[in-house]
């Protein structure tokens, strides 16, 4: 039975002199983190793989391209090395050994003076687990304690927010297992949560029983509470010590007046947490088998409001300029008036133009409509398509229709 003798502790890195001897895939997989710590990061080797040198070329780190010499770690804090030769490794083990330096050594773990847990991270708490060498059983412990806070099958109590603030968070396009992380957690520690339709509302049900549910009813082409309601409403909570969750569809700030809402609370003096999330214009088409974007296919992607008509004086976009382009076109809130928008692009798109309709995409009630630009209108009519919808204009739109 294998004992582990390892101490586990946490380093503060933050400033300190790091050195990576070695620049390939394990170097790759362990220097995000020790960037991430605030570490002086140098790598030493004289090859390294496309996305250490990414990390160099952006100032993350410095690369030294030239082998290991003895004398390289003076100064250094901390030490990894992780090159495909042994030797290389028992040398600079042994000057790290030298120096009284901790040294990782990624190809005889306990012949170094220090070993890597398996790390993973979860609302603010950082989970390492050794094994006595045993790193896939680590990884398995790691996974499953992440697995289980993040389920709420091990209870984790993170404090509040001191004082009231609000959180904007975008619940993603409508599968409720879209929402971020952070997103959840947040919703999680609410004592207010100010919900629209287009939110994912099965969320809901697993907030605890004190939590205020406020119904922000912002429904479509329907009856809607005022902004300046919704405003005062953050505002007034949080001021009187509520932790205020605004859950919002797809992302704030994509036609979703989040920036109007961090306005309002930013002038009354209230604190304002930015989830984003993922937006409804590019998760539900691509759950829908549409990519907005493919090589060879479109160079370019327009996301445009479809809430007034081209000849409403109140419109800001050029729709001479939309019909022009070749690329694909997602229209949002575009249903009530989709005859009006596909005839002011045939002034420029062919008739035959791909256009597919997703309604209530993600969900269990999705449904796809493929068809043409000139046929587009008919065809939402004929199939009772209702808000909340999306429509993809262009070639991509056509790209799925063989696999069903």
């Amino acid at each position: 039975m294998s004992v582990e003798q390892h101490y586990l502790v946490g380093l503060d890195l933050a400033g300190r002199r790091v050195v990576v001897v070695g620049g390939g895939t394990v170097a790759q997989r362990r220097l995000p983190r020790l960037v991430a710590s605030g570490a002086a990061v140098e790598v030493i080797a004289p090859h390294v793989t496309p996305a250490v040198q990414g990390m160099a070329d952006a100032g993350e780190l410095t690369w030294h391209q030239r082998r290991y010499a003895d004398g390289d770690l003076d100064g250094a804090w901390y030490v990894v090395t992780c090159t495909q030769v042994t030797e290389v490794n028992e040398a600079v083990a042994a000057e790290a050994e030298r120096r009284r330096i901790f040294c990782v050594r990624s190809d005889a773990g306990t012949q170094g003076t220090a070993v890597t847990p398996a790390v993973g991270e979860h609302d603010g708490l950082l989970v390492g687990v050794l094994s006595g060498g045993q790193p896939r059983r680590s990884a398995a412990v790691r996974d499953g304690v992440l697995t289980a806070l993040r389920t709420g099958a091990v209870v984790d109590h993170p404090e509040k927010p001191r004082e009231g603030g609000v959180a904007l968070v975008g619940g993603g396009p409508g599968d409720p297992e879209l929402i971020t992380v952070r997103g959840r957690r947040l919703l999680s520690l609410a004592d207010v949560v100010v919900v629209d339709r287009l939110g994912p509302m099965q969320l809901l049900d697993e907030l605890p029983p004190h939590v205020r549910v406020v119904d922000a009813a912002k429904i479509p082409y329907g009856r809607a509470a005022s902004q300046e309601v919704i405003n005062s409403t953050l505002i007034e909570e949080a001021k009187a010590g509520k932790f205020v969750v605004r859950l919002k569809g797809g992302d704030p700030y994509l036609f979703g007046r989040g920036f109007e809402e961090l306005l309002a609370c930013a002038e009354a003096g209230v604190p304002v947490t930015i989830v984003p999330g993922v937006t409804s214009a590019f998760g539900v088409p691509a759950v829908a088998g549409v990519p907005v974007t493919h090589r060879g296919v479109a160079h370019e992607v327009v996301v445009v409001s479809g809430h007034v008509a081209p000849d409403d004086p109140r419109s800001l976009v050029d729709w001479t300029a939309l019909a022009r382009l070749k690329g694909t076109l997602v229209l949002l809130m575009a249903v009530e008036r989709i005859r009006a928008f596909a005839d002011a692009l045939l002034e420029g798109r062919p008739a035959d133009t791909p256009v597919a309709v997703i309604q209530e995409g993600t969900t269990r009630s999705q449904r796809v409509v493929r068809t043409t630009l000139a046929e587009v209108a008919d065809r939402i009519a004929a199939e009772e398509i209702r808000p909340p919808a999306i429509v993809v204009v262009g070639p991509v739109a056509a790209l799925g229709d063989h696999l069903g």
